[in-house]
């Protein structure tokens, strides 16, 4: 009797390839979704303008920057690190929205990657960092924002940024894999700004009672936005000199993050892709079982 030949299983690199293939197929799908619905790219993209504009101008005669300078200088880099922390919510959204409306359902009845679709929210999510990115860049030109670090520190700063937006976006693929309700999902993003809000994207953290204060240097947002003011040379950078806060540290050093912004950025960023890149594709995994 002559036995049958046994199926070979795909190497690794093969069903990497799989995957990569499949991936890229869902970002288009996920690029052509917002062509199909302009108003939620419209919102994404006149958002982060009104922002510069509204803040820049409402806080910008109120406020004082430490060390001087122009406040819409010092702005620019924490609404740069805002709208990357708000931008989990819409990954959140529209996974969701495909959990609740049987999309990824019918997602699984196709022979693809399980790691696919996952993938493709947040790979189209990077490109739509690209484009937010840019329109608000051009915003802060026009009210008087400037990069003065330099082309290449420039080009590391919005790398950096484009960089935890990615990571973030996998965070906000795994809140919409759990939450699996578009409505749920949309009422998650008032709890994103407490988050933005107390660090110091707006404000010197100096000035703030000792908790808060200690909150907001350990505070990621923090890390992005000192990180983004170092290599942009803008007003506020770490580098400019200590904080007045005798609890940061010895001699009034700011805090570790603060300190060291661009290492402790890239340490989130880290964690975050380390945490929930597997646990985006076992809870999506599961959800098929």
């Amino acid at each position: 009797m002559t036995a049958a030949p046994a199926t070979a299983c795909p190497s690794r690199a093969a069903r990497a390839r799989w995957a990569l293939t499949d991936g890229l197929t869902l970002v288009e799908r996920e690029l052509g979704r917002l062509r199909q619905e302009p108003g939620q790219l419209i919102t994404a993209l006149i958002f982060p303008a009104i922002m510069v504009v509204l803040f820049g101008y409402v806080f910008g005669s109120a406020i004082d920057v430490p060390g001087g300078g122009n406040y819409r200088e010092y702005l620019m880099p924490g609404l740069f690190a805002m709208v990357t922390f708000t931008s989990t919510m819409a990954v959140t959204l529209r996974v969701a929205t495909d959990a609740s409306r049987g999309v990824m359902d019918r997602f699984r009845a196709l022979p693809m990657a399980r790691s696919a679709v996952p993938f493709g929210h947040t790979g189209a999510e990077a490109l739509n960092g690209v484009l937010g990115l840019t329109i608000m860049a051009a915003t802060g030109l026009v009210v008087g924002w400037r990069a003065h670090g330099g082309l290449v520190p420039t080009a590391q700063a919005f790398l950096l940024l484009l960089l935890a937006r990615y990571a973030l976006s996998w965070v906000g693929c795994y809140l919409g894999l759990v939450v699996k309700n578009e409505h749920t999902a949309d009422q998650l993003l008032p709890l994103v700004f407490p988050i933005t809000m107390l660090s110091n994207a707006f404000v010197p953290t100096g000035e703030m009672p000792t908790v808060l204060r200690v909150i907001a240097e350990w505070n990621p947002v923090s890390a992005l936005t000192a990180a983004c003011r170092d290599l942009f040379g803008n007003p506020g950078a770490p580098t400019a000199g200590p904080t007045v806060d005798p609890a940061a540290g010895p001699a009034g050093d700011p805090a570790w993050p603060l300190a060291h912004p661009v290492a402790a950025t890239l340490g989130w960023t880290a964690l975050l892709l380390v945490i929930f890149v597997p646990l985006s594709v076992r809870t999506y995994r599961r959800r098929g079982r």
